[in-house]
């Protein structure tokens, strides 16, 4: 009895083998070679920094994702989708969701979620999320608060406190010197205006 059981555990234990020798890449296939049609097939590796050590440092590294800390000295542009912490000068990104704290400005191309906190914070043609603290404040499509001199945006839903405060669609209220809300039906007020 115990020989037949014993049988049959070796020779799972070896299908199990030869099933993952068989699905493993061709030792032979060279993907450095850019005339080796195998290796124009072969996806190239995405690259990714991983949480809770990484540092990117400037321009260093040129990894499309970044998950940690980076540091924006004197400014970084090469990490797209950025997931953290972002000190320092001038931080840009496609995707941002942290903390972005940059003196100078905060720059996100497309979504974020974030706080961002610098003398000029952008998400010109982005959907934010998010808290905006700074002398400029602006954002395509933004759900939050804006708080500085002047705070700009679409499609706004939240506050917007500072100076000049202007967007085109408002569900919310502004609270400063100038409050413009185009699609309202009072468009212009000195300080507050109510959108809904």
């Amino acid at each position: 009895m115990k020989k037949p059981a014993m049988l049959a555990a070796l020779a799972a234990l070896t299908a199990t083998v030869f099933a993952q020798e068989a699905s493993l890449p061709d030792s032979d296939v060279n993907l450095d070679n850019p005339d080796d049609p195998i290796a124009e097939a072969a996806p190239a590796p995405k690259q990714y920094a991983q949480w809770p050590a990484f540092f990117a440092i400037g321009e260093y590294p040129a990894t499309p994702d970044l998950v940690g800390i980076r540091i924006t000295v004197p400014y970084s542009t090469k990490q797209e989708n950025v997931t953290g912490i972002d000190l320092g000068l001038w931080g840009r990104a496609q995707y941002f969701e942290g903390l972005q704290l940059n003196i100078l400005r905060n720059d996100v191309k497309d979504r974020s979620a974030a706080l961002q906190a610098g003398l000029y914070n952008s998400a010109g043609n982005a959907d934010l999320l998010g808290i905006q603290i700074g002398l400029w404040n602006e954002a395509g499509s933004f759900s939050g608060v804006q708080a500085g001199l002047v705070n700009l945006a679409g499609a706004m839903s939240g506050v917007q406190a500072g100076l000049i405060n202007r967007c085109e669609e408002m569900y919310g209220f502004q609270v400063g010197l100038i409050n413009i809300i185009r699609d309202a039906e009072l468009q212009f007020c000195p300080i507050a205006n109510i959108g809904f």
